[in-house]
């Protein structure tokens, strides 16, 4: 369930990117945040009464967090190849885990991620376009964002409320920059169709697949797996729409694969241990 998750994502992606030259970025950003919190205000039914500003704060917070990120991540698809653009995004919660770690190795896996950024960058005469590195640089920081806030609406809001009310927030921020760029396209009939694809499998479908995951496996375990993202990307990239990586960017996201692992197994590791303690 964890790597068809992981494998829904990436493909959503891909299909967003065979998109983007019928309605932009703008377009595609607005089709599948506005379908998926269809979707979700549908099958999770929230509450809306009984919460205060703060509540309602944190909402607003996290859906200008899925905005963001989802507009800044799809602006760098549409520059560079899946899987590097993903292998720059992943540095956003892999920073985050090593910051908020306290054990000697994460310093180590912060390295290896720096290494493989360092090959990224090396493969840039292959094709790797600097402003779209820069996209899923900004994107990085907002998918941090995102955990954090995503955290935060999780105590406040029961089930999956916040993540239903906090999508309909960020569809209602695109909203009108989707209309604006791209008009009365957002209608045709296949658009719309292609546009359900993208929020099925980049959001509902990966969605449900990791709540149902984590109710049968331990969550370090799911956290290890989902580190696999970036190479999933790859082959994402390479057989839907044809994106070809240099060796040294293939050895790249190997090694953002490898700290973002092992980042992930060393903080819950460290958690458990201290778990068994008390």
């Amino acid at each position: 369930m964890v790597l068809g998750a992981a494998v829904s994502v990436q493909i959503g992606a891909a299909v967003a990117a065979l998109l983007f030259p019928r309605v932009g970025v703008a377009g595609v950003v607005t089709l599948r945040l506005v379908i998926a919190a269809m979707v979700l205000l549908v099958v999770c039914r929230p509450r809306l009464r009984g919460y205060d500003c703060a509540d309602w704060l944190s909402i607003v917070g996290f859906g200008a967090a899925l905005a963001g990120m989802n507009t800044l991540i799809y602006e760098a698809i549409d520059r560079i190849p899946l899987g590097a653009a993903v292998t720059l995004e992943v540095l956003g919660p892999l920073v985050l885990s090593v910051i908020a770690g306290r054990w000697p190795t994460s310093w180590l896996w912060a390295l290896l991620a720096l290494g493989g950024v360092v090959l990224l960058g090396q493969g840039a005469s292959s094709g790797l376009d600097m402003i779209g590195v820069g996209f899923a640089l900004a994107a990085a920081v907002m998918w941090a964002g995102y955990i954090l806030l995503s955290a935060r609406t999780g105590q406040r809001f029961p089930k999956a409320d916040g993540l239903a009310l906090a999508m309909t927030v960020a569809a209602v921020m695109i909203l009108p920059l989707g209309l604006a760029a791209t008009g009365t396209s957002l209608l045709d009939p296949a658009t719309i169709g292609l546009g359900a694809a993208v929020a099925a499998l980049s959001s509902v479908v990966p969605y449900t697949l990791e709540i149902l995951a984590l109710r049968r496996m331990p969550t370090a375990t799911f956290a290890v797996l989902m580190s696999l993202g970036p190479a999933i990307a790859a082959a994402a990239g390479f057989l839907i729409l044809g994106q070809s990586l240099s060796l040294l960017q293939v050895l790249a996201v190997g090694l953002v694969v490898a700290a973002s692992g092992g980042a992930v197994r060393a903080r819950w590791d460290t958690v458990l241990r201290g778990i068994g303690s008390d």
